[in-house]
């Protein structure tokens, strides 16, 4: 075959790129509320602070080399509609208890309704496998499954959660042929997965 001219000046896909699951202590950087049609999410963007992984998504955005490029830390903190349905009673008792985890992960803070406050607090947090399906591919990307006391993360007291795979139309685990994830776990979502995120000073 022919020699490739851009072959020498490219970048391997490697496993370390990939944020390996686990716990790990997080700043949040920046807060968007954003409202949808389905509802209203708060978008926490964050790095990790502390650890092997200390700037793991600064360094991934300052890796990126595309036009697009994204940053990968963020977390969808739903919204409770508060409209006494069992649903939102699920999803206000996930916002307190995300909000508890920050007042005792930062000494003095306490919760006053202004989303803005959570900038520059820390938080645990847990990342797990996510499975995706996009145009035919199936495969796995590492998600921030959940938000905790900081201190649970610093103790070591904790479990990384299970896999969470797509379900089928009937509520069963789908089974099938699943193509290898290429480069970082983050990277390698197809667009429409995941939304755009956004760059930090």
């Amino acid at each position: 075959m022919r020699q490739l001219n851009g072959f020498a000046q490219a970048q391997a896909y490697s496993e370390t790129d990939r944020l390996p699951i686990g716990g790990y202590l997080l700043k949040i950087l920046d807060v968007k509320y954003q409202t949808n049609d389905w509802g209203d999410i708060i978008l926490l963007s964050f790095d990790v602070v502390e650890g092997d992984q200390k700037d793991f998504f600064s360094n991934n955005y300052k890796a990126q080399t595309g036009e697009d490029k994204k940053w990968k830390g963020n977390y969808r903190l739903r919204v409770p509609k508060d409209d006494g349905s069992d649903q939102d009673e699920w999803a206000m008792r996930r916002f307190k208890t995300v909000i508890k985890n920050f007042e005792e992960s930062n000494s003095g803070y306490h919760w006053n309704w202004d989303e803005q406050t959570l900038k520059g607090k820390q938080i645990g947090a847990l990342f797990n496998n996510k499975e995706y399906e996009f145009e035919g591919r199936r495969g796995f990307f590492t998600n921030c499954h959940s938000l905790v006391m900081a201190e649970k993360i610093r103790s070591g007291k904790f479990e990384v959660p299970d896999d969470t795979l797509l379900k089928k139309g009937n509520g069963q685990v789908q089974s099938g042929q699943y193509t290898n994830s290429i480069g970082d776990g983050f990277m390698n979502i197809p667009d429409g997965v995941e939304d755009e995120g956004l760059p930090f000073n």
